[in-house]
């Protein structure tokens, strides 16, 4: 299952923020940071942190794409 995080990216772009703003705010770790920046999957964990983070939900931070058949 794909996944990207393009909504997230907008969302930090809205309020001006940077990815260090988030990763320090949300509290995420380098590694997760970059995981995030190649739309690979995270944990839950970390969607959620980043949704208290920025007032949000996960629908306003990810999108699941549809599978090539």
């Amino acid at each position: 299952m794909a996944v990207t995080y393009k909504k997230l990216w907008h969302i930090l772009l809205d309020r001006d923020m940077k990815k260090k703003d988030l990763q320090e705010t949300a509290e995420l770790t380098k590694y997760t940071m970059r995981k995030l920046g190649n739309d690979e999957a995270v944990t839950t964990d970390t969607l959620a942190k980043i949704c208290r983070a920025l007032n949000c939900t996960v629908d306003d931070i990810m999108e699941v794409l549809p599978e090539d058949k």
